[in-house]
């Protein structure tokens, strides 16, 4: 006797996954700490930008700013994993990757673990750590003098 969950392989066939020995229980300690790293990768980095805030590094409003694209970010792909079970219309991949790069990703990070979704397929992944990395090493070089000039000109050309 065994337990399985069924899922798809990459060409959509069905195919069992998790499989164990009816009445044990899969190892979820490995599992369980890939999935908290990112989180709390994510957590961590919005705290660094609250300590930003109130050493006024950056501009007040860029907290809340990171916080609504990020809850804004989880819900598309909320949307997206509902539209994917029900075979309706999807978000397209540079939508979710041009809101990652936007500041949402920490949302993004929880939506791909707390819904299972966008976690699996490789090339999506690797993108997605790319616009990471990009919106930190922006938020980094905002930090320098170079970054805190350019930014105050984008500023006071747009207002």
């Amino acid at each position: 006797m065994v337990s399985y969950t069924i899922s798809a392989d990459k060409q959509g066939r069905p195919c069992a996954t998790r499989v164990t020995r009816a009445g044990e229980k899969l190892p979820q300690s490995r599992i369980f700490m890939k999935r908290s790293k990112s989180i709390v990768g994510a957590a961590v980095f919005l705290v660094i930008v609250g300590i930003s805030t109130l050493t006024a590094k950056i501009p007040f409003l860029v907290l809340p700013l990171y916080l609504v694209a990020s809850l804004f970010t989880f819900i598309i792909y909320a949307m997206d994993k509902s539209a994917a079970k029900s075979g309706a219309w999807r978000t397209q991949e540079s939508t979710l990757h041009l809101l990652s790069l936007a500041g949402g990703w920490p949302g993004a990070i929880v939506a791909q673990q707390k819904l299972r979704h966008k976690s699996k397929k490789q090339s999506f992944r690797m993108v997605f750590w790319l616009t990471v990395l990009i919106n930190i090493g922006a938020f980094i070089w905002w930090h320098t003098p170079a970054g805190a000039n350019a930014f105050r000109t984008l500023i006071s050309n747009v207002l």
